[in-house]
């Protein structure tokens, strides 16, 4: 009884273990054993229930790998842009072979530099977009297809780009339409990743966002309006380029590019001894030269004191196309010999140079010698001065203001709140704001204390001793630096015949500005002319 009592007491112990046993086998059998990490793992979780927060960084647009691949996309785009980019910015100092542009070439330098600014942009943030992004975009696309058009369209603007500035404004209308569909598709990428790994489309953004979205809404707010101010500006070129140059453009330098050369008069026209009657060639100062010293010759050719006269406009100003870098004033007076030979002139020359044309006049000179009937200096720049021509800081200003240039923020001011007309532009007061003369002054800098130091060096050697020389200096700039008046008077001693040197006292930089200036000028040069001539 005993035992049989402690084994029915035993049993529901027995009983209990087995069900445990029982319970424990079949719970090993369904549970999946733990297994390391592969390559065939799932990075997220079978169940669709357990969604993840928006905040999660699981949940982002890069999951796709479209989207990755569109990344990727953009940055080739950005190295090819770059590399673009460089090459330009090394053609403004030194033109690689082919690659020359008869305008400035900062247009198709400030077009890249806007795609590049653009892909930068659109990469830091790719995984933001946003609907002001997008209509800053198309703002942008728009009138950058604008441009394209102009520059196509318009045969003296397309002339002057080339190759070079028609590829850049292409490339960059095209990857501005590009980054638009990049924007579209990566916020779709994003809707959807947000959808299948919280359930929903996220409309709340966090402070991050929301300070990025600013920043690239801003940011492409400003190249919308950049790209604003190129069309403004290709306008007002259009307006430009329909004002006509009297007398002929010539191809210089290999058919590089032309250079604008006018003469007025009848040529051929002797003395009584038979002597032919010297042209005077004009060479002006950092301004067109129809600006400044053409009319007052021009009053003078009318008022019979000369019989003839020629004026051109060096490379990049007035009508003239851009040289290519570098460019000294020797290769000036190579290109001013080579237009007046296709032109038919012969000489002889009365050279009538102001300010810095005075260097190029000394230059012309020392290769013509037997051509030349006399020189007249008004108030022109020694060599002692190409330093300051030349200085590293007025060489970096203008490399700014020609960068700035095809915002064209001057011009447009002048056009609108000033009423500068094409002629002012062109050749007269406001003609110092465009990209070619800004492209020539630069060009200038560049040699101006190598290649041009020596060239002028040379002509001082081998100046014809007995031509005749006329210098004319301002009494206000003699007064006002000891070193102008010391450069002046070195001036007198270019050739050993010097006829006259007149300081006009009360007259400016220009001489010919004031009235008695104006009397001396006119004076000295009708004896120039009339003094001598050469069979």
């Amino acid at each position: 009884m005993v035992a049989l009592w402690h084994k029915k007491k035993d049993e529901p112990d027995r009983e209990e273990s087995q069900t445990r046993d029982e319970e424990g086998s079949s719970r090993n059998y369904h549970e999946p054993q733990y297994r390391e990490p592969d390559e065939r793992t799932r990075l997220l979780p079978r169940d669709n229930n357990a969604y993840l927060r928006p905040d999660d960084p699981a949940v982002s647009p890069y999951n796709l790998w479209s989207v990755r691949a569109l990344r990727a996309l953009s940055s080739l785009f950005l190295v090819i842009s770059f590399i673009w980019w460089a090459f330009l910015l090394v053609s403004i100092f030194v033109s690689p072979p082919m690659m020359h542009t008869r305008g400035s070439g900062f247009f198709s330098f400030a077009y890249t530099s806007l795609t590049v600014g653009y892909l930068i942009i659109a990469l830091l943030f790719f995984s933001v977009p946003s609907k002001p992004m997008t209509i800053c975009g198309a703002i942008l696309s728009v009138f950058l297809l604008v441009d394209m058009c102009i520059i196509l369209g318009v045969a003296h603007i397309r002339v002057e780009e080339g190759w070079v500035g028609i590829a850049s404004v292409v490339w960059a209308t095209f990857i501005s339409i590009y980054a638009i569909g990049q924007n579209r598709y990566v916020a779709w990428g994003k809707k959807e990743e947000e959808e299948r790994l919280t359930g929903r489309e996220e409309t709340r953004r966090p402070l991050r966002e929301w300070l990025a979205v600013l920043i690239a809404t801003i940011i492409m707010v400003v190249l919308a309006i950049v790209s604003i101010l190129f069309t403004a500006t290709l306008i007002i070129r259009i307006q430009d380029s329909s004002l006509a140059a009297p007398g002929k453009k010539y191809y210089v330098n290999g058919n590089h590019y032309q250079v604008h050369l006018n003469c007025v008069g009848n040529p051929g026209r002797k003395t009584e001894d038979g002597d032919r009657i010297p042209t005077v060639l004009l060479e002006g100062d950092h301004g067109p030269v129809e600006h400044t010293l053409q009319p007052f010759i021009d009053d003078a050719y009318r008022n019979g004191s000369i019989e003839r006269y020629c004026y051109w406009d060096r490379p990049g100003y007035a009508w003239s196309d851009n040289a290519p870098s570098p460019y000294s004033a020797g290769m000036a007076a190579d290109s001013l010999s080579e237009a007046l030979a296709l032109a038919g002139e012969e000489g002889p020359w009365v050279l009538v140079s102001a300010g810095v044309g005075g260097i190029h006049s000394r230059i012309f000179a020392s290769r013509h010698l037997l051509e030349i009937d006399g020189i007249m200096l008004i108030d022109t720049l020694h060599e002692d001065y190409l330093d300051s021509l030349g200085s590293p800081g007025r060489g970096f200003i203008l490399w700014i203001r020609g960068v700035l240039s095809p915002l064209g923020l001057d011009r447009l001011a002048g056009a609108i709140f000033k009423g500068r007309t094409r002629e002012d532009r062109v050749i007269g007061r406001s003609a110092y704001q465009t990209a070619k003369v800004i492209r020539a002054k630069l060009q200038e800098n560049l040699v101006a204390k190598t290649m041009t130091a020596s060239e002028i060096q040379t002509a001082r050697h081998v100046q014809m001793p007995d031509t005749p020389l006329t210098v004319i200096s301002s009494g206000v700039e003699v007064r006002k630096s000891e070193k102008w008046r010391k450069a002046q008077e070195e001036l007198t001693k270019a050739t050993k015949n010097l006829k006259n040197w007149d300081i006009v006292r009360g007259a400016p930089h220009e001489v010919w500005r004031s009235a008695e200036g104006r009397s001396i000028v006119e004076k000295r040069l009708k004896q120039m002319v009339k003094g001598k001539g050469k069979k």
